[in-house]
């Protein structure tokens, strides 16, 4: 009986998944919002019923109470967070939101399969990063300053990548952070968001070639940091975003050519100046050819999600701990073997979906600088996310960055969940802009009404 709700279960969580998907793109459609309300109750649904299933298949293969009383605190958690976002701040973006829960959702389950003791740190990270989270939408609505702090940004940003090269704990070939009483400290991931905020003010206010070269020479002293540091998925992040970030907010596009071409003349040196850089170029030619050696990690990948298929094996069926490090470089191929190829693409299309909410919110917005920051953290979200699907699937060279919001890790957990609640925030101030639009349109066709404008 058991061995049967297992098997019934791993179709459950997939059609649950699919619908999810599905609604989160029906309701670009929607123009009323009664039936847009409705349907994210249906994905908060969805959320809630493959966060069980799962959890309740850990318990019945395991047999571990605690799990359920994890599972326990973890619906609490996300039912509050839902509650909590929506009357704190009504006319936040329900589908961002609801996109936020349900990635945490899935790292939930896949973390706790891995590791009971990771599951419980994770969910109190996540605990502190939602707290934070809660109040960011409120301060960008209100300090209105922060627009004029870009070079108070430039100073953190690049002052704070230079300790890190100077003096982080070198991690796997590279210098990542540092460990402060216990807890392991990444400043690139909080850094990023300071870097998008240093380039909108400079792109946001450049007036002439310039300002435009200004802006480039601070972009690049950070890239240049990050690859002396060889923390390559951080640096290359960096660059698209700036790259991202100068085209639209110059139109040119022979300035986003030039950083091409630039940024492929600097790929080439680095892979001839730093040897971290060759051996992963060559673990993507070939994982194969050391197979016991550097190329185990990726080679292992490539065997979980084979063995995966487009169903999976069911949640506690595969062998996903068997990938080196599994829990924060590779969950995209955790996810694939265990949940199947199906619902890995669907976790893409989530993703997706944030991202073209990103996009949706930076267009609508009249301030440049909002517009620019809120196109800059989109961006680094998207490529954040393409690094570590397309590493796992040996489309590109491993750059050992994260799935954001799914993968352990303090850092990360925090900083996109920032990033998140900026774009709430951002959100807010286009819904504030459109009421004023509105407002001012009623007043004007009242006072024509009145005869109190002529033309």
């Amino acid at each position: 009986m058991v061995s049967l709700i297992i098997q019934f279960s791993r179709y459950a969580i997939l059609i649950l998944m699919a619908i999810y998907t599905m609604q989160s793109y029906i309701v670009f459609s929607k123009n009323d919002e009664d039936d847009k309300d409705f349907l994210f109750i249906r994905q908060n649904l969805m959320m809630f019923m493959i966060h069980f299933i799962a959890f309740m298949i850990m318990y019945l293969k395991k047999g571990d109470l605690n799990l359920m009383f994890l599972y326990g605190a973890q619906f609490i958690y996300l039912a509050a967070t839902l509650v909590f976002f929506r009357n704190l701040y009504p006319r936040a973006s329900k589908l961002v939101v609801n996109h936020m829960c349900m990635l945490i959702t899935i790292g939930f389950i896949m973390i706790t399969r891995l590791s009971f003791d990771e599951g419980v740190k994770q969910f109190k990270i996540v605990i502190i990063s939602t707290v934070v989270a809660l109040l960011i939408p409120a301060i960008i609505r209100k300090v209105r300053v922060l627009t004029k702090w870009t070079w108070l940004y430039a100073i953190i940003g690049i002052g704070g990548l230079g300790v890190v090269a100077v003096a982080a704990q070198t991690t796997y070939g590279a210098k990542l952070g540092f460990v402060i009483g216990g807890i392991s400290v990444q400043p690139s991931e909080f850094i990023k968001i300071i870097f998008v905020f240093c380039i909108a003010g400079m792109l946001g206010n450049a007036k002439n070639f310039k300002d435009i070269v200004i802006a480039t020479v601070v972009a690049a002293l950070h890239v240049l940091i990050l690859v002396y540091s060889t923390d390559l998925g951080s640096a290359l992040i960096y660059f698209v975003t700036y790259l991202v970030m100068l085209y639209v907010a110059t139109r040119k596009m022979l300035y986003a050519l030039a950083g091409v071409a630039a940024g492929s003349v600097a790929a080439v040196g680095a892979y001839h100046l730093f040897a971290h850089i060759r051996e992963r170029v060559e673990i993507w030619q070939n994982p194969f050819a050391d197979y016991s050696g550097s190329g185990y990690q990726v080679a292992q990948s490539l065997f979980a999600m084979a063995a995966g298929g487009w169903l999976g094996t069911g949640i506690m069926n595969g062998t996903p701990d068997s990938i080196p490090l599994v829990e924060m470089d590779f969950m995209f191929s955790a996810i694939t073997e265990e949940l199947g190829g199906l619902f890995a693409i669907c976790v893409i299309l989530v993703c997706m979906s944030c991202y073209i909410m990103f996009v949706n919110i930076a267009m609508r917005l009249s301030n440049r600088f909002y517009r620019l920051v809120a196109l800059g953290l989109g961006t680094m979200y998207a490529v954040q996310v393409f690094l570590t699907v397309g590493g796992a699937m040996k489309f590109i060279p491993m750059t050992g960055v994260t799935l954001p919001l799914v993968s352990y890790g303090g850092s990360s957990m925090l900083s996109t969940v920032m990033m998140f609640a900026i774009i709430q925030g951002l959100y807010i101030l286009r819904e504030d802009e459109e009421e004023q639009i509105e407002r001012f349109r009623e007043e004007r066709e009242w006072q024509m009404g009145q005869g109190r404008i002529y033309r």
